[in-house]
């Protein structure tokens, strides 16, 4: 998955606290691959999720706009939209050849959807689109570079908060 800097969390973390049931459990994050294998196969997954960084760039990205994901009337996920996508895409792909049992985000409606939640909605349509706009009038886009992918890990309740436990350096910097 992809952590973003912890300097950027703030704004994310205060609309997570306030929609995010699970924000106590998750870091800020976007999804490469999930499920992911169990922790006693990590060290012989990170030599391939090694190689694969070490052939992608490292990368920008700019979390500017809100969409939501519906998972049946009334019930959404808000989520912003890292730009740009196809960086993930990329690396997204590329981690996928190596784990191809690891494709719950590839069997979505629409296919892997680089995303970053953050939180839960219930009501009307009607409703959600003023959440949303309320949301997007007040946001400030945030930046940042993407220099390195993480691994997490959590343990049995109740310590059950995701912790990074492995990260795996992107190859050279963008345009070297």
């Amino acid at each position: 998955m992809v952590v973003p800097p912890p300097s950027v969390w703030p704004p994310i973390q205060a609309l997570r606290q306030r929609y995010d049931r699970q924000v106590r459990r998750w870091m800020p994050h976007i999804n490469l691959l999930y499920p992911f294998v169990p922790p006693e196969q990590f060290d012989v997954a990170a030599g391939r999720i090694s190689a694969v960084c070490a052939r992608h760039p490292r990368f920008r990205l700019c979390l500017r706009w809100f969409a939501w994901f519906r998972h049946r009337p009334g019930r959404y996920t808000i989520w912003l939209r890292p730009e740009p996508v196809e960086p993930l895409r990329r690396l997204h792909a590329d981690l996928a050849a190596q784990f191809p049992h690891c494709d719950d985000l590839d069997r979505l409606p629409h296919g892997y959807t680089p995303h970053l939640s953050i939180g839960q909605f219930s009501g009307r349509h009607e409703a959600l689109l003023a959440f949303v706009d309320r949301l997007q009038r007040h946001w400030q886009p945030l930046g940042f570079q993407v220099d390195h992918v993480s691994l997490i890990q959590r343990g049995e309740p109740p310590d059950d908060v995701f912790r990074e436990v492995m990260t795996f350096s992107l190859g050279l910097p963008a345009g070297a």
